[in-house]
């Protein structure tokens, strides 16, 4: 491609005709930079041309930090160049670059244009935007320190025979909202919720009444060394609010608490699980749960990592569809049986954003009466949760993958059967059930159907038509690996001139990672867990897995960042990108995400000696 055919695709340069292309791809000179090589430096002399990256890539560094990537097409030093100043980041070779270098009087003339303008201006805006995201980057770091770094005083311990009267005096003194108990047996913990729950509310006698009687034992402990972030989860996840911290000797550091770890105002998970499952009728809860979004936009602002956010999205659904449940049985009556809501697809994998639909399937042993005799029950209250949250912002799975669905409510002779006929048969099995059915989670309910579905996924290897099945599946969409801005657009319809992050990118990672654990036997479930668990059972290299996971992390933030921006603006929430509204790191990081997700493509497909369409 010539000078001038090359300057055409970029702006300002966009904007010209022919004639005058061809007079600036004569004034261009050509230069090569090695990896490292400081082109430009901070305070140092002026820029004496525009630079026009021809290919490769320059960071841009502020101080020695790095707060910008520019690629292909781009263009550097201009206001250095204008104003006659010191440059104010120095720019150095990120890899092997080559540059058109354009002298000043004809940089001049193109950046004086109303369009030239925009650029240079949207340059400084999008450099001062990662400035900023780089310093929140380093705040955000709290997340990734450890635990024991955040404790903030020893632990207030008491002894199991102490009176709950005592106890409570103590932890009044102490002004803490837990005591560690000690017994023979190792820790117990009481909380100041266990005195409301079963002590004030029972009725009970504190005085006469032993801790022993009302603690939670043996307490969940984790280690110094734990993260920040993890701890949090495991907090959300379990419905703790305290997490003892215990040494490798077993010596007790102290206790953190949800307060020490995320502030209780009104937009964080730990109140809107709160207020969910303190919901008094469906109306309330429903209401609660639609603060999600706004959830979710304070954990962008606070640079939560991005999947992690997918989990918290994914517990506070779980937590909305177990109230649901109970609110449906208690109009409903108890069940006729024991039961399982089993979460499908991307709520089994715990990796939902706010613009996600529902999956989900229900399992029920009818205790020896008929089936058709106790299904009517679980059909009425399939169709109460799911209208629910319907009602609160999920919709209805569009290819009826759902428990309202007669289908999806089996007993759990059912599901084995069910498993095993689209594991004989996996080309009779539509692929909206082959991409969520064999990612399934109990979120509610006491029939352990996990103990029945797991030992099929550990035998799929006996199935080598369903494994090849599936890994044909992870090959049938291909990532946008072309060029418009350096990305594959859709070319046509309502969603001309963008690309879906969702289908072209996660999607795919989502289906690589299914194909190798379940052939592998593995019955893990979230995505990048399949990646590490495949490469440590030795089906997948750890420099393919390992290079997958960043670009799932990259991806889903992406994602989770578009969805934020269109709340934001008001407008519907989609999966589509449109390359030219992102900054050049984002576009960067696309662009190397999909190639990572083309080479895993590429591996597979050669394992398998099939072309890729």
């Amino acid at each position: 491609m010539d000078v001038a055919t090359f300057l055409g695709r970029y702006p300002p340069f966009d904007r010209l005709g022919p004639g005058k292309l061809a007079t600036i791809a004569r004034s261009a000179e050509i230069e090569h930079f090695a990896p490292g090589a400081v082109i430009l430096q901070q305070s140092g002399d002026p820029a004496r041309y525009l630079y026009v990256i021809r290919r490769g890539a320059v960071e841009i560094l502020d101080d020695g930090r790095l707060v910008d990537l520019m690629g292909e097409g781009e263009i550097f030093g201009a206001w250095s160049m204008l104003a006659g100043l010191s440059p104010t980041a120095s720019v150095r070779a990120h890899e092997d670059t080559l540059c058109y270098l354009i002298p000043h009087e004809v940089a001049a003339e193109v950046l004086g244009t109303t369009e030239g303008i925009e650029v240079v201006a949207g340059y400084f805006r999008r450099r001062i935007e990662r400035v900023g995201q780089s310093w929140g980057a380093e705040r955000s770091a709290e997340q990734y320190r450890p635990v024991g770094e955040i404790v903030r005083r020893p632990p207030v311990t008491c002894e199991a025979d102490a009176s709950v009267s005592d106890a409570a005096e103590l932890m009044a003194r102490e002004r803490v909202s837990c005591l560690l108990v000690r017994t023979r047996e190792g820790w117990g913990i009481l909380t100041d919720r266990d005195l409301r729950s079963r002590v004030v509310a029972a009725r009970r006698d504190p005085a006469a009444t032993p801790v022993s009687a009302v603690m939670t034992f043996p307490a969940a402990t984790v280690p110094p060394d734990t993260m920040v972030g993890e701890v949090l989860l495991r907090m959300l996840e379990g419905g703790f609010h305290h997490f003892p911290v215990q040494d490798e000797e077993g010596e007790l550091v102290g206790v953190v608490t949800d307060t020490d770890l995320m502030g209780l105002g009104r937009h964080t998970p730990f109140a809107i699980k709160s207020a969910i499952e303190r919901a008094a009728d469906r109306d309330d809860a429903i209401a609660a749960a639609r603060d999600l979004p706004n959830v979710v936009s304070t954990l962008v602002d606070s640079n939560a990592d991005p999947v992690e956010i997918g989990h918290i999205v994914a517990f506070t659904i779980d937590t909305l569809t177990r109230r649901l449940l109970e609110l449906g049985m208690r109009r409903l009556g108890d069940p006729p049986g024991p039961w399982a809501w089993i979460a499908l697809g991307s709520a089994a994998r715990q990796e939902q954003a706010i613009h996600t639909d529902q999956d989900h399937a229900f399992a029920y042993d009818p205790t020896e009466r008929p089936e058709d005799e106790v299904d009517p029950y679980f059909a009425e209250l399939a169709e109460f949760v799911t209208a629910g949250l319907e009602t609160a912002g999920f919709p209805r799975c569009r290819g009826d993958a759902m428990a309202a669905n007669r289908a999806l409510r089996k007993t759990p002779e059912g599901w084995v059967r069910q498993f095993r006929d689209w594991m004989d048969e996996p080309g009779a099995m539509g692929s909206i059930f082959l991409s969520i059915a064999f990612d399934y989670r109990r979120v509610a309910g006491p029939l352990d159907i996990e103990s029945w579905l797991d030992p099929m996924v550990r035998i799929a290897g006996r199935y080598p038509q369903f494994v090849r099945h599936l890994s044909r599946r992870a090959l049938d969409e291909r990532p946008p690996t072309g060029f418009f801005r350096d990305l594959v657009v859709e070319a046509r319809g309502e969603h001309a001139g963008t690309l879906d992050v969702k289908r072209r990118g996660i999607t795919i990672i989502g289906n690589l990672a299914r194909a190798y654990a379940i052939g592998a036997g593995l019955t893990e479930k979230r995505t990048i867990g399949r990646l590490r668990a495949a490469t440590a059972k030795g089906a997948l290299d750890a420099e393919t897995a390992g290079a997958l996971e960043e670009a799932f992390r990259f991806l889903w933030g992406v994602r989770i960042d578009h969805h934020v921006a269109r709340l934001r603006a008001g407008r519907e929430l989609d999966d589509f990108l449109d390359p030219a509204e992102l900054g050049p790191v984002a576009r960067r990081g696309l662009k190397e995400a999909f190639k990572v997700i083309a080479r895993a493509q590429r591996a597979l497909a050669t394992e398998l000696g099939v072309p890729i369409r």
